[in-house]
């Protein structure tokens, strides 16, 4: 039997968010699985767009080996997601409010920040064949 969305949503913020897990996160995806963030700049320390597991394991070692920037560390418990299903069986979409506790934004303030965002995934048996992460791109070291 084929995981639920809720399954493989979970395995991959567990993989990714929780445990910066580049090799962990890289099984989540297809052997040819394409990871995208449209809306990151070009150049930027974060990924736009990584072909292959190969390529996605490569990419997001490098980019959790990085120190943390600015305490952005994000409150699991105060966060939370909704999943969606769609007419397609192999697509689903997962809307997150992410909560960074006190100065998460690095602007000198001591309230919670919550931040939305969007993952449109695409799987394949099982595995994400497409994942593109519509996020805040300021919010990325």
């Amino acid at each position: 039997m084929s995981p639920t969305p809720q399954q493989i949503f979970e395995g991959y913020l567990y993989a990714g968010t929780v445990s910066r897990n580049a090799d962990a996160l890289a099984e989540t995806f297809t052997e040819d699985g394409v990871f995208e963030a449209p809306l990151m700049p070009d150049g930027a320390a974060f990924p736009r767009r990584l072909a292959g597991r190969a390529e996605i394991r490569s990419a997001m070692a490098a980019y959790y080996a990085r120190p943390v920037q600015g305490g952005r560390t994000p409150n699991f418990e105060k966060s939370g997601y909704v999943l969606h299903t769609t007419s397609d069986p192999d697509v689903f979409i997962a809307e997150i409010d992410t909560v960074f506790d006190g100065d998460g934004d690095g602007d000198g303030g001591e309230a919670d920040r919550a931040v939305s965002l969007v993952q449109i995934f695409r799987v394949r048996d099982g595995k994400i064949a497409r994942l593109r992460d519509y996020f805040a791109p300021g919010l990325m070291d």
